[in-house]
């Protein structure tokens, strides 16, 4: 019993996920999008991404943009499970989240009706994620397995981190045609390289003796295309723009550097013959949970397909609003574990922003997005959870000149804790709860140049 509780807090350890915008899919890649969120409907630079149809009302010629984003994320689980071994365990578990400058390049040149574009950025999740305590899907099991062997808390040390990385880069190109003075149409293709890891290790050890000392550092692999649709109609002050993103299959395949177990042998009739139990003979007790970790070993990171309908208007020549809806196809995207399955449905987004020109010169911008991915206990872990959320954005626009447009932004979410209540936590015979909280903040500066 001691020695399956183990294995099944280790296995916890392999499944991290950093995930930014949707649960696969990121969405803010041009500081427009964090400053004002409802691009669906733009015409500008930035459409090479939201709205690559409607480039076909753009700027003659050549332009370019390059985007630079900061955002700080923490990602929190607070557990509490009443009457553990004797006494209360109430702990917090903090998760810092972040990522370096996060860039994003657009271009596009466009010569009558045809428009040629791309873009290149973090398409799916992006950032790095570290529990410098190890999280309570590790802890409180193996708490409860030493106090079967009359080990209780504060009779030893123990110790755990986990730490993950993941990253889905993209290059997309589109090619626009306006059928109609009030028409256009582009077709695109999206390339995705996934490029993740899932690295830690939990000890227990008393007196100078290992008790429990497991270690994982697998490196994840896998690339996959999606073709990508866009209409627009675009008539005097409205605009009514649809895209389509098809699923991207992303197979990963391990690299795995290490996966190890050391365990103390409680058993009495062969702990003097094997005082541990390690190497082959331990990884052998994983069974087919640990397999998916072995070196070379496939496994599934689809990004979800998208739909995108926005309509814009110019109230006057300088102020403009959009409102947009977004629908990630979660339930059909296959995650590592199946675990799509565990949604209620699939993620929805309702997004609204405007735009005001001050003058010549300056322009200001904000709006608002909300997020509900249809979340459920079953989809809920430790090493990877969602929180509904609202996000706020504003931010501005200066040209500086003719050709020259710097812009700069701020956003943060505001999530909903998501409290999961268990009858048995994490297989032991105590009832606990996990809280996930949420924290996020991005700010961005972005410069566009037109030829």
């Amino acid at each position: 019993m001691m020695r399956k509780l183990i294995i099944s807090a280790v296995i916890a350890l392999c499944s991290n996920s950093v995930f930014a915008g949707g649960l696969m899919t990121n969405t803010n890649y041009h500081i427009a999008f964090d400053r004002m969120f409802a691009r669906g409907a733009s015409m500008e630079i930035d459409a090479a991404y939201s709205n690559p149809a409607g480039l076909a009302w753009g700027h003659e010629g050549f332009q370019l943009s390059l985007n630079f984003q900061k955002p700080w994320q923490h990602r929190d689980i607070e557990t509490s499970i009443p009457n553990f071994l004797g006494s209360n365990f109430e702990k917090k578990y903090n998760g810092v989240a972040s990522a370096p400058i996060v860039p994003a390049l657009f271009a596009s040149y466009k010569k009558d009706r045809w428009v040629l574009s791309t873009m290149i950025g973090i398409v799916g999740s992006g950032g790095f994620v570290k529990y410098d305590d190890g999280v309570p899907m590790f802890e409180v099991p193996i708490r409860a397995m030493l106090a079967q062997s009359k080990l209780m808390p504060g009779m030893y040390d123990y110790d755990a981190q986990m730490k993950g990385k993941q990253y889905i880069y993209g290059a997309q190109l589109n090619f626009t045609y306006r059928i109609t003075d009030n028409f256009a149409a582009a077709v695109g293709l999206r390339a995705n390289y996934y490029d993740g890891y899932n690295r830690g290790f939990v000890s227990a050890t008393t007196q100078g003796v290992d008790l429990i000392n497991l270690n994982l550092d697998c490196i994840q692999r896998g690339f996959g295309v999606a073709p990508i649709f866009s209409f627009d109609y675009h008539n005097g002050p409205l605009t009514v723009a649809a895209r389509y993103e098809f699923r991207t299959k992303i197979e990963t395949k391990n690299d795995t550097k290490e996966l190890s177990g050391r365990i103390k042998n409680t058993d009495p009739n062969t702990a003097a013959l094997m005082p541990y139990i390690e190497g082959e003979l331990a990884l052998a007790q994983f069974g087919d949970r640990v397999a998916a970790y072995q070196d070379g070993v496939k496994t599934r990171y689809d990004m979800p397909s998208l739909f995108v309908a926005a309509v814009g208007y110019e109230f006057t020549k300088q102020l403009r609003a959009t409102l947009e809806y977004h629908f990630f196809d979660d339930k059909h995207a296959i995650m590592a574990g199946d675990r799509q399955k565990e949604l209620d449905h699939g993620t929805h987004e309702i997004l609204a922003g405007v735009e005001y020109d001050i003058n010549d010169k300056f322009t200001v911008s904000c709006g608002g997005q909300r997020t509900d991915y249809g979340l459920s206990d079953g989809y809920q872990q430790n090493t990877s959870f969602a929180c509904d959320s609202y996000s706020l954005g504003l931010g501005g626009a200066w040209n500086i000149t003719d050709k020259m447009r710097l812009n700069v932004s701020y956003f943060c979410s505001l999530y909903s804790d998501y409290k999961k209540q268990q009858d048995q936590y994490q297989g032991t015979p105590f009832p606990g709860s996990d809280t996930y909280s949420r924290t996020n903040h991005v700010i961005g500066v972005g410069l566009d140049y037109k030829f």
